[in-house]
């Protein structure tokens, strides 16, 4: 079917008036937008679905939210009979987000399914928390976690407060995909809702406190300068308060931030792994002599956090290196309690750094390797209850999670915990930053750097299907000044060592279209399209020995060179 063709289907009286016009002006003048609009359908990726908000088959609105909806009604009715079925329903600060909101709960109690619905916008493992907690066979969150204001998403979460993986969500896919349009139903029933509000966000801190703190008596708690943003996002409704019910004293908010606003005014992006994003907060720490700076994003999930350096000045971690911090503290507090069996696990993800790998090892922890997601940790966590215990997750792209009360990245339970960090090194006269340093001389340094090719578009889209081919049958032999020892291609589900030109197939993790690069000095590379940008994605780690914090100062200086030098060998 053509494009023009997928768009005429919208002019009839399925739609309302308004979506109409539209596509008749774009047929009228020969828009670009039409082509954009209509040429695919939108896809779950490792974040759900997320896109533009606008009209059209590609775009985030009414009649695509309403037919994944649909789709997810019809799968919940095949899957658990006869039962009364719950879903729960949250939704960010971005625009349209409670309007979706509601619009997806009328399509569910339309179909006979009872609905939680958050009264105001909530964060993404709150979400999470709640499905469980209020034992829900399902749940949806509208968010496009920190993409553009023009943006939204739809992420589904199976009952055991999940994000939704096989067989469910393909399962769920061919549903949505065999809903018409005009077999939506809209027409709800507000006595089939629950609303829910402030009381969850109670029972929802609770559970992070009790799962992310070690310190019984609050080591330092009370001399910790915090200051803390939610960068026009959710986290204004429940981390302040989860901070002071924790004990922590001395937290400054960015109160031009703390305004709930899909057009996040303040920041060019509401993304917490980019330093602009955090500088109101810099800036306001640099008045309070503030010690750690934590932002979190749109849904809440992520986090960024900013601490002394060795010159006394604020630097934002990258995910890895925050994620190296929370993991050590957790394990060694395990290990100091006497709780590590060697049926314990932690979980990562094969972009991720693989310091992890050595930190597990180090604590006498498995650690567990999944495509990137945390849908996949979600799943580990799944798939071993009652024979492994998992203790805590992370990936790079700045989530992490402690304790299994919450399947999802969390910053809630994660800026406790690195509060918790900075005030114990503060009170043992070191820095957070200085503790990270004693971590590496300890496993061995290890430094990251991502490269983002954008290319929007369809002409994009087979831009980057293109670049995965010619680094699928061109692999590079060399980088950086070492060769490349193994190439992982996770489609294939192979690995082929080039040292010995054997290929063996890989067990445990589903296809990818994702390749993994080795080299002999220990570099890896992992080229990965995005699953909800349209962008092209290479993380880099590189790694070395240290054995002071001048050492590492050095170090680092030459690991920064080294990401510069894979860059321009991969022509990037």
């Amino acid at each position: 079917m053509t494009t023009l063709e997928k768009a005429k289907l919208w002019l009839t009286d399925t739609f309302d008036e308004e979506t109409k016009r539209t596509i008749q002006n774009w047929i009228d003048t020969n828009s670009d937008e039409l082509e954009d609009s209509f040429y695919r359908d939108l896809e779950f990726g490792t974040g759900g679905m997320r896109g533009v908000m606008g009209v059209g088959t590609n775009r985030l609105n009414k009649y695509t939210l309403g037919q994944a909806t649909q789709g997810l009604a019809n799968y919940l009715h095949a899957q658990f009979p006869g039962e009364e079925i719950k879903v729960a329903i949250a939704y960010d600060v971005r625009n349209n987000s409670k309007e979706f909101g509601k619009m997806c709960a009328d399509v569910l109690t339309a179909n006979g399914i009872k609905v939680l619905l958050f009264k105001e916008h909530r964060p993404t493992p709150e979400l999470s928390f709640t499905v469980r907690d209020k034992k829900c066979n399902a749940g949806i969150v509208l968010t496009a976690s920190h993409n553009p204001p023009e943006y939204n998403g739809y992420k589904v979460y199976w009952n055991d407060g999940a994000q939704i993986v096989p067989p469910h969500d393909d399962a769920i896919i061919k549903e949505v995909y065999a809903v018409k349009f005009d077999e939506i139903k809209f027409n709800g029933n507000d006595e089939l809702i629950e609303w829910i509000g402030e009381e969850q966000d109670g029972v929802y801190i609770d559970a992070c406190i009790e799962n992310s703190l070690y310190q019984k008596d609050k080591t330092g708690y009370d001399n910790l300068n915090i200051v803390f943003t939610s960068i026009h996002g959710t986290t204004y409704t429940t981390i302040p308060k989860a901070l002071r019910k924790a004990g922590f004293q001395k937290i400054d908010l960015v109160k031009e931030q703390m305004i709930p606003s899909g057009n996040f005014p303040t920041v060019v992006s509401p993304n917490p792994e980019e330093p602009a994003a955090l500088e109101m907060a810099m800036d306001l720490a640099r008045i309070t002599n503030g010690d750690i700076v934590i932002g979190t994003d749109p849904d809440g999930d992520r986090l960024g956090v900013a601490v002394r350096n060795l010159d006394g000045e604020l630097q934002l971690l990258n995910g890895n290196q925050c994620n190296t911090i929370l993991t050590y503290y957790i394990l060694d507090q395990w290990k100091k309690a006497g709780k590590i069996t060697g049926k314990e696990f932690i979980g990562s993800t094969i972009v991720t750094s693989d310091v992890f790998i050595d930190i597990a090892k180090k604590f006498g922890v498995d650690c567990k390797i999944g495509l990137t997601g945390f849908k996949w940790i979600g799943k580990m966590i799944r798939d071993f209850e009652g024979k492994e215990k998992f203790i805590c997750g992370g990936e790079e792209s700045f989530g992490f999670m402690t304790g299994d009360f919450v399947r999802d990245k969390d910053s809630c339970g994660s800026v406790l915990l690195a509060c918790e960090i900075a005030a114990w090194c503060k009170a043992n006269g070191k820095t957070m930053y200085q503790y990270m340093i004693d971590i590496y001389k300890e496993i061995g340094m290890y430094y990251e750097g991502l490269i983002n090719v954008v290319r929007k578009g369809r002409s994009g889209a087979d831009e980057i299907k293109q670049m995965m081919t010619d680094f699928r049958e061109n692999p590079p032999k060399e980088i950086a000044n070492s060769k490349v020892v193994e190439v992982r291609d996770y489609l294939e589900q192979t690995s082929l060592n080039l040292l010995n030109n054997e290929k063996s197939v890989m067990d445990g993790i589903p296809k990818s279209n994702v390749l993994i690069y080795y080299t002999e000095d220990g570099t890896k590379v992992c080229v990965r399209p995005s699953g909800t940008e349209p962008k092209i994605k290479f993380y880099v780690s590189v790694k070395d020995s240290i054995v002071s914090e001048q050492d590492f100062k050095e170090k680092l200086v030459l690991l920064d060179q080294k990401i510069n030098q894979v860059k321009a060998d991969l022509n990037l």
